[in-house]
């Protein structure tokens, strides 16, 4: 979630070139509604009842909840909650890539403020330390319960397990407005262990809507949003709002439930398609994750991306910092560089398993505005990078669709959504069914499932240890007498972190 640069950056125009510092300064956006709240409303949507604009049980209403996020993909997207007895504001940060509802507790020189315990009549203490560790930064606190209500949510107030933040580094970053995060994954990621239930099982569960979300992000081809006039979305709590999307929802299955974790087929750049075995681009899982900003792809897809946008980009001897993330590019205001790279495409696994569909995303969604210096120049960066902890398909290729996470029927939606439109031009396409029969049955049949990776890693554990014990019963034993000191002391640690 943060911009950033280790090195200097590359300014070009054609053949001009400027050495120019990284300061991110982004100015004001005025973003008009693509759609009209009061239009007619389509039958839209796969005829379960996901698609109605009203709960029938009258807990939800997702009309209240068009427009209740605030952000941008670099800061992050996030929604107010209100925490306590009386309820204290604060904006949560939505994250479908962790299971904690963690918020500040304590003061911190980049938030206005907190979520004081002490002011709150129904917090309690569980008296258990929890500690989180992401790409990016890291947060420290106390294991909690007490009430959260959403203004701008489902009806009605719920009984939550918080994670009071009393102690963080890197994760609260300048220019914020968000005090805490709200992780929407399953129970095998919430800390410390899966007992801590995450926070929409409890809506669904005490609040009795349907088993599913829905998010729209809309910050998509424009520049970064100011405190005073930030961008917006949409998360939707139980079920599917029609009016923020177009076409039909196309759905690829949930591999595991822990990430919402899909089943990648193949990329293509423009019309070439990359050729790698399938197994590369879920190497070593792919997932959907809204607290990440980019697109961030394997090594070796990563540099087959790279050689291949480089092959039909009409821009010759680029900087290899532009494709790193330590340089922006720079153009003369006015003119955008889109027309100078191709789209990106991404194959997902269709409920069929033996189809597949496409979204595709335009250059708009990931050669990304981020500054203008000195009102001459407008600067970009590069909306993809590498990973070493698999595929993650982040709010740069999120921000073109409306995104369905149907965790009832275990399947993932995607449907072009109506805010990812800039000039008039939409930033996203979503096309099939295609046929996946001469793709592997599994492309990810390199990925262990984590108990297996446990059992086999206790074994061999075990294994190690009964070889130590007999060589060192044969080693120590016959000089025991004669040396009682010098003791061997062998101390390792295994450090458990969650990486996006």
């Amino acid at each position: 979630m943060r911009l950033c640069s280790s090195g200097g950056i590359m300014a070009q125009h054609h053949r001009s070139y400027f050495a120019i510092p990284l300061k991110l300064n982004p100015g004001t956006v005025n973003v008009s509604s693509a759609v009209s709240l009061a239009s007619l409303r389509s039958a839209a949507g796969d005829g379960k009842g996901l698609s109605l604009a009203t709960d029938p049980t009258g807990q939800v209403n997702f009309l209240d909840m068009v427009n209740n996020l605030r952000g941008d993909s670099g800061r992050g997207y996030y929604i107010e909650m209100a925490i306590g007895t009386p309820g204290q504001t604060v904006n949560i940060l939505v994250d479908t890539g962790s299971s904690n509802f963690a918020v500040a507790a304590a003061p911190h020189p980049f938030i206005t403020h907190y979520f004081n315990m002490a002011l709150s009549s129904t917090y309690v203490s569980t008296g258990r330390t929890v500690s989180v560790r992401y790409t990016q930064g890291n947060w420290e606190g106390e294991l909690g319960i007490d009430h959260v209500f959403i203004p701008n949510g489902p009806n009605g107030t719920v009984t939550i397990n918080i994670a009071a933040i009393l102690s963080s580094e890197g994760f609260f970053l300048p220019e914020i407005n968000w005090q805490g995060i709200l992780g929407l994954a399953y129970p095998m990621l919430a800390r410390p262990d899966s007992s801590v239930e995450p926070f929409f099982n409890s809506v669904v569960k005490q609040l009795g809507i349907p088993d599913v979300f829905s998010l729209q992000m809309c910050g998509g081809g424009l520049s970064g949003a100011t405190s005073a006039n930030p961008l917006g979305g949409s998360l939707i709590l139980g079920g599917i709002e029609p009016t923020l999307y177009r076409g039909a929802v196309w759905y690829t299955p949930l591999i595991k439930e822990w990430y919402y974790q899909v089943e990648v087929l193949k990329l293509e750049v423009g019309d070439q398609n990359l050729d790698l075995d399938c197994k590369e681009y879920n190497m070593d899982k792919a997932i959907v994750d809204s607290g990440t900003t980019l697109l961030r792809l394997p090594v070796i897809v990563f540099t087959a991306v790279v050689d291949a946008i480089m092959r039909s980009s009409l821009i010759q001897d680029f900087s290899a910092g532009f494709w790193d993330g330590t340089k922006l590019a720079c153009w003369l205001k006015g003119e955008t560089p889109w027309r100078f790279f191709p789209n990106l495409s991404i194959y997902l696994r269709a409920t069929n398993t033996s189809q597949s569909f496409r979204i595709t995303i335009l250059p708009q969604l990931y050669i990304q505005a981020v500054t203008e210096m000195d009102n001459t120049l407008d600067c970009f960066r590069f909306g993809v990078s590498s990973s070493a902890s698999g595929l993650v398909i982040g709010a740069t290729v999120m921000e073109g669709f409306y995104v369905v996470f149907d965790r009832a029927q275990r399947r993932l939606g995607f449907a072009l959504s109506n805010c990812a439109v800039s000039g008039g031009v939409a930033l996203s396409e979503v096309a099939g069914p295609f046929s996946a029969v001469d793709v592997a049955a599994d492309c990810s049949t390199r990925i262990f499932k984590e108990s297996v990776m446990w059992v086999v890693s206790y074994a061999l554990m075990a294994v190690c240890a009964l070889v130590l014990i007999v060589l060192l019963l044969v080693l120590v034993l016959p000089y025991s007498r004669r040396r009682r000191s010098g003791e061997i002391t062998d101390e390792s640690s295994l450090v458990r972190n969650r990486l996006k």
